[in-house]
């Protein structure tokens, strides 16, 4: 194939999620901006029905393509990429399926029969594709402990999210008092009972939350409130992505995540992503892939898990100071601009294709 400019690539990409999915949205964007010719392989829904038309249309498109890019839900379709051609594969795992399925919907326990099967989908993909791709060093090295294996194959690329939504702009802010921004779905590890509790403290300190989303801990979270008699929640259903930058413009501060289960030890999430692309000054839990990217009070309030006196404090202490919430939000934009753009992504997916394929950019 000689030495072809990559931009005059022609990738292949074929994923478990609809084009609509945000992680599908946003990687074709990048290749496309980057200048690469993409073909998809994309599915209607979610559904796994939909992976044996995946597959065949990966037959009759692969040959036509120089590399095939397996995005989110991947774990499942890489082994049998590899049995339809010889391209090389990049594997953009985006998440494991061991951590999701046993820590995070913790549909069953490790070292179950189930929790190696999972596990064993994760060694599979790995060792079929010729680069992978996660977030963080941290959820790199756990993933090598998880199979088994060495991580020589994986690359970290930051979360992007899409920055044609997610950008800094003045609000009509129509409420009274310090609003509190959280969105995403109601499970474990993002830990909306402990913004609830920690919203109970506040009642009385002139602070508002707005919640956003559903999930599998929707209805034990919504009796929370109502045991807790919160009278500064206000619930919103899950919204356009459009419509959440709007949301999250009106909000002096965005939370990220507070849940201490094992899943929520691993993530950084694109929740903390998309706050500091609005450049809003972002509260979170602390773990060791979160200050891969964040540094406490410089470009994010970094707070214990599952603490919600911790949260309360963090939200009081911005409340009270101006100043650092600017310096905060300041720094979290310049951050974003440098790691996790639209843009950025597009250049760190150069990259990786560029050294499986051996060509110069």
């Amino acid at each position: 194939m000689g030495h072809a400019r990559l931009k005059n690539m022609k990738i292949l990409y074929v994923a478990g999620r609809e084009e609509t999915y945000s992680r599908t949205r946003i990687v074709l964007r990048a290749l496309r901006e980057k200048g690469h010719e993409v073909i998809t392989c994309l599915p209607p829904d979610r559904s796994f029905k939909n992976y044996p038309r995946l597959l065949w249309n990966t037959l009759l498109k692969a040959p036509q393509c120089d590399v095939v890019l397996v995005g989110f839900y991947g774990q499942l379709l890489v082994p049998f990429i590899r049995l339809l051609t010889w391209k090389p594969i990049v594997f953009d795992m985006y998440i494991g399926t061991y951590e999701t399925m046993v820590f995070d919907r913790q549909k069953t326990q490790p070292g179950t029969l189930m929790a190696r099967i999972y596990a064993l989908s994760d060694w599979l993909s790995y060792k079929m594709a010729d680069v992978s791709i996660l977030d963080t060093h941290h959820a790199i090295a756990h993933f090598g402990k998880v199979i088994g294996s060495d991580t020589k194959k994986l690359q970290r690329l930051f979360l992007a999210v899409d920055d044609s939504a997610i950008y800094p702009r003045e609000a009509d802010r129509p409420h009274d008092g310090f609003l509190v921004h959280f969105h995403g779905e109601f499970s474990p590890f993002h830990g909306v009972r402990i913004i609830l509790q920690a919203a109970k403290l506040l009642e009385d300190q002139n602070v508002r939350f707005q919640i956003i989303g559903k999930g599998i801990t929707y209805e034990e979270d919504m009796q929370l409130g109502r045991d807790l008699g919160l009278k500064n929640v206000t619930f919103v259903d899950t919204v356009s992505y459009a419509d959440l930058a709007v949301y999250m413009a009106r909000a002096d501060v965005c939370l990220g995540i507070f849940g201490d289960n094992a899943r929520a030890q691993l993530v950084m999430t694109n929740k903390a992503i998309e706050a500091i692309g609005m450049a809003k000054p972002l509260i979170t839990r602390t773990n060791q892939p979160i200050q891969e990217l964040f540094t406490h009070r410089e470009n994010a309030f970094l707070v214990e898990p599952a603490n919600p006196q911790a949260l309360a404090n963090a939200i009081l202490e911005l409340q009270a100071n101006p100043a650092l919430r600017e310096s905060m939000a300041k720094k979290a934009y310049e951050t974003f601009q440098a790691n996790c753009t639209i843009a950025q992504l597009g250049n760190s997916l150069d990259r990786i294709i560029r050294s499986v394929l051996k060509r110069p950019a």
